[in-house]
């Protein structure tokens, strides 16, 4: 058992619904017999008087997206709780809250893949071609595809990457179906990926890798297919059973990324936002086997991890021992590149500052991705692996 200085104390602060799906109530009970105290955070009451304590696991991503909507009381929840991290920077906060910021806005999160590129030199990584779409004018829509070299098909998403309603997206098969796109929103050509998605899991320096269904194969160009609006979320249930997902018959099953490319995708969004629980969605173009990064999202649900509890709690341990030897968090693990973005277009009088806490660090050795990648491919066995995460660069590339 895990033997502290003093008691350890983690603040959870989520909503009801993410409580009850992590069954956080079990996961209070394993960290008590590893010496770790559980307190659920009520943002409704004084954090001061349920304080103190050494680290905060957080996801407020719900209170943001509504903050950033002008909601008064999400704006002052919101600025509570960035106010009581200030003023107690010895906290660990995981995540740092300006990487949530990012996250939560996907043209933001699609610079940041477009930035990943750069290490990888194009050799293993595509990067669709995007846009973001302000307005509803269709010539201008139409002119922009053209410039931003776009193909239909197209996936249109909603440029809020938070709550139920970003699951929502549209397949558009021609300039008629533009006439679907409601702004503000991020277009996106359609990469072929014979129905597979592949779910990487991070947490901390252990990821788990998930292979999901994922919609079809389309022809390239454009046809006189309808719009078709679907769900992401039900798409790419596990148990899905849907004719968008139906593979055809000489589609091949893709190998999926390699534990290298996972690690070269890991060490650049932490080393990038600072995160410590994320996951990303990749796909394999079924052209030329290069990866295309489609979505990331901050502290994910973890479905199909059965061992999400143990990483955690291994993560924060590690955390809280490194903040132990280190109080004033100059260790590799209390400080984080990155954390102090903050994303744009937030209202000026609630923005908060750039925050001091940081989530987890990483190895500070050089790596590049071999010219062909090696190590154990993502498997179905329900483990995690752990990793020594490398440096990243930023860059761009294109799926061609």
């Amino acid at each position: 058992m895990q033997t502290w200085l003093k008691a350890k104390r983690v603040g959870f602060c989520l909503s009801d619904k993410k409580k009850k799906k992590l069954n956080l109530v079990v996961f209070a009970e394993l960290c008590r017999t590893r010496g770790i105290e559980v307190v659920q955070i009520d943002l409704t009451r004084s954090i001061e008087e349920q304080g103190p304590f050494d680290l905060i696991v957080h996801k407020l991503s719900d209170l943001m997206r509504d903050a950033t909507q002008n909601d008064t009381q999400s704006q002052q929840l919101v600025q509570k709780f960035q106010d009581y991290v200030e003023a107690h920077p010895q906290i660990i906060l995981l995540d740092p809250l300006p990487a949530m910021w990012r996250l939560s806005d996907r043209f933001q999160s699609y610079k940041l893949i477009q930035e990943l590129q750069a290490q990888d030199k194009g050799r293993w990584f595509c990067n669709p071609p995007y846009l973001e779409l302000a307005a509803a004018n269709q010539s201008e829509i139409q002119l922009q595809i053209k410039e931003q070299n776009l193909t239909f098909p197209l996936i249109c998403k909603t440029r809020v990457a938070q709550g139920s309603s970003s699951h929502d997206m549209a397949l558009i098969f021609n300039e008629d179906g533009l006439r679907d796109v409601t702004p503000p929103c991020v277009l996106q050509s359609f990469i072929n990926h014979n129905a597979i998605l592949y779910k990487i899991f991070v947490i901390g320096q252990s990821y788990f890798v998930a292979k999901r269904p994922s919609l079809r194969n389309f022809a390239v160009g454009q046809s006189d297919q309808k719009t078709i609006f679907f769900n992401s979320h039900e798409v790419s249930k596990p148990e899905s059973c849907s004719h968008l997902t139906e593979r055809g018959e000489g589609d091949r099953l893709p190998s999926g990324p390699s534990d290298r490319i996972i690690q070269f995708i890991s060490q650049g969004l932490q080393a990038a936002l600072g995160l410590s629980l994320f996951g990303v969605d990749v796909i394999v173009d079924n052209k030329t086997s290069k990866l295309a990064l489609i979505d990331i999202n901050a502290f994910p649900g973890y479905e199909g991890v059965p061992e999400f509890f143990s990483a955690l709690l291994n993560h924060m341990e590690a955390l809280l021992r490194e903040r132990e030897r280190d109080p004033q968090g100059r260790g590799r693990l209390a400080n984080q590149p990155g954390a102090g973005r903050w994303c744009r277009d937030l209202p000026e009088a609630w923005s908060p500052a750039s925050i001091s806490n940081r989530a987890n660090g990483l190895a500070s050795e050089g790596w590049e991705p071999e010219e062909t990648p090696m190590g154990k491919r993502a498997s179905e066995s329900g483990r995690f692996q752990d990793f020594s995460l490398p440096p990243a660069g930023l860059c761009q590339s294109t799926c061609e």
